[in-house]
């Protein structure tokens, strides 16, 4: 389509953990794939360098506390695999990609189940100042039970549970956030020797059922004070916490249906909530696989296919169903069990899959006919870009987290092949807009909007 008629620019993230391999487990042996150097600093740095080039608007790193150890009852499987096991903390590799570049933004997963909120939100202060207001959290509360065993606990809250502890956890944030410290408390006068007006820093007091907590935010403002707040429940209980607290919300899902469907309920929750249905994007999981023509796409595609480690993706979607598929035989069909993992994953595949059977062996099919492939993009850019452009008109997406492949290849051939075809069309920035990663996604300015919850709850001393 020509550029005239489309006028949105999409949001594009690149999906990343700090890990051999990911969504598409076993893509660490693919000739072209770095992932065996996840330790090294300068995977990181390649891997930066290469978004920013393609003006991506974020790498978007996913976590997790706890190997996925549900298939077969152990981590065997995942470790051997090398599918999402071993894996870093993504925190500490941040400073360094944003020392080397200005613009690229970074999500990062951290889990509010095993850090108490003050930690948390000293954390992400301290990413905001080291990054320049380019940082932003992805909010979960975990799904692996062996996250819980390691830390001394019995198990993992209910689900239902764990948000609930979420909401609160959230309060005493933004308290830290959003109410300690005055705008202009930090006043920096060499003369008087004064660094901070004590009289502008208000200590935060909360007690409630989860958390107690008495102090002062151990970090002054950052540009943002409020990381960009990421959400990716997409059970209705997730769809309520995100409609109240995220600004993107990551869906996951293979017919636009349901990607519509979703997106349009959390909007209608967070006008519900007082908040605009602008205030989030929305953006889908995507694998892309491009190349010149579609023949050579299609070929790519089944040459990385013979890469994908079927048990090791069946240890991950076993942690993330709750439901231990070693079990089962390939052929066997997936029926709906209530657990307490990641209640979408599992409900996508059956309540929500319009009729449709999906077996054990469909869960590790490499492409767009799979319930676990979000949205599958093959072809030349053109036949991708006409692919996303449908997706958003027919949706109300904003944009795409692009799944991991051989990297940073499948990365580089998306920034030399897709983006120019995107770009042409006006789908797609051509240069960075300054400011905060915030101001980047809504052009709004580097705070929180005022129909945030976050700012409605705060004093006049901090809202003016």
């Amino acid at each position: 389509m020509p550029a005239s008629q489309t006028a949105k620019k999409l949001m594009l993230n690149a999906f990343h953990m700090c890990t051999p391999s990911q969504s598409w487990a076993g893509m660490w042996t693919h000739p072209e794939d770095k992932g065996v150097n996840y330790t090294s600093l300068q995977y990181y740095v390649e891997l930066a360098k290469v978004c920013e080039r393609g003006l991506f608007d974020s790498i978007f790193f996913a976590d997790s506390i706890g190997l996925m150890d549900k298939y077969g009852g152990g981590p065997s499987e995942a470790l051997r695999a090398g599918a999402m096991a071993p894996m870093n903390d993504p925190t500490l590799t941040i400073p360094t990609m944003a020392y080397v570049t200005e613009h690229l933004g970074f999500g990062v997963t951290a889990n509010l189940s095993y850090e108490h909120p003050f930690i948390m939100a000293r954390r992400m202060s301290t990413l905001d100042h080291l990054t320049n207001g380019r940082i932003g959290w992805n909010i979960v509360a975990g799904f692996v039970n062996s996250g819980a065993l390691a830390t001394g606990r019995a198990a993992i809250r209910d689900h239902d549970e764990r948000y609930d502890m979420a909401e609160e956890y959230m309060d005493v944030v933004y308290k830290y956030w959003e109410q300690c410290w005055e705008d202009d408390a930090v006043v920096r006068d060499r003369e008087r020797r004064i660094y901070a007006d004590p009289a502008k820093v208000h200590p935060v007091a909360h007690a409630g059922p989860h958390f107690t907590s008495q102090g002062v935010h151990m970090c002054e403002p950052s540009p943002q004070r409020t990381p960009v707040l990421y959400q990716a429940g997409t059970s209705a209980r997730g769809r309520s916490f995100a409609a109240q607290h995220a600004e993107c919300v990551f869906l996951t899902g293979n017919t636009r249906k349901m990607i519509r469907d979703h997106a349009a309920d959390i909007r209608a929750r967070a006008v519900a909530a007082g908040r605009s249905a602008d205030d989030i994007a929305i953006i889908a999981g995507c694998t892309i696989i491009v190349a010149p023509t579609d023949a050579e796409a299609q070929a790519r595609c089944e040459d990385i296919r013979r890469h994908l480690d079927v048990g090791g993706s069946l240890s991950i979607f076993s942690a993330l169903a709750g439901i231990d598929f070693s079990k089962y035989d390939p052929d066997d069909p997936i029926e709906y069990i209530r657990s307490n993992a990641t209640q979408s994953f599992i409900e996508r595949m059956t309540v929500l899959a319009q009729g449709k059977k999906w077996r054990v062996r469909d869960l590790t099919a490499f492409q767009q006919d799979s319930p676990t492939a979000g949205v599958f993009l093959v072809g030349s850019p053109a036949t991708i870009a006409d692919e996303m452009q449908s997706w958003v008109e027919e949706t109300g997406l904003d944009g795409f987290n692009i799944y991991r492949t051989p990297e940073p290849a499948g990365l580089e051939r998306v920034v030399d092949l897709l983006m120019p075809e995107l770009q042409s069309r006006g789908m797609y920035k051509t240069e960075y807009t300054k400011g905060t990663l915030r101001n980047k996604i809504f052009g709004k300015g580097d705070r929180l909007g005022a129909s945030h919850p976050a700012k409605a709850a705060m004093p006049a001393r901090a809202a003016e």
